[in-house]
């Protein structure tokens, strides 16, 4: 069996550190794919609700499935998150998701404003 790979929301990390259940089916023989900004994301929200020593961690371990952003990347996720201005997406939301469009990955997240978009895997 093949390993499947997805794109790693920010969210998706958060419960999956906390234990969340309906997530537990991604934590093992998955490929990870995320970007440092997800990761800053999670670096400050373990900041802000754990401690510095427990954000290091987290941080060290997932930095290996980082993939870096081009500048197409970045224009398309301008204009997806213009054309959805009415939900209030993130920057980083929007060069997960498109990013994970490009790469061919669903886009792993539990954030209520993607529940119905194409190319998400949806958890809550």
């Amino acid at each position: 069996m093949g390993i499947t790979s997805y794109f790693f929301d920010t969210y998706a990390f958060c419960e999956i550190i906390v234990g969340n259940p309906n997530y537990q089916k991604y934590v093992n023989k998955l490929g990870i794919i995320t970007t440092r900004l997800n990761l800053m994301e999670l670096y400050y929200g373990l900041l802000r609700e754990c401690d510095r020593k427990t954000a290091d961690k987290y941080y060290d371990s997932l930095i290996k499935y980082v993939i870096n952003i081009d500048d197409e990347t970045i224009k398309q996720a301008m204009v997806f998150r213009y054309l959805n201005k009415n939900k209030k997406l993130s920057y980083v939301d929007c060069i997960g998701y498109i990013l994970a469009k490009k790469m061919g990955l669903k886009f792993l997240t539990g954030d209520k404003e993607f529940e119905s978009m194409e190319n998400v895997e949806f958890v809550k």
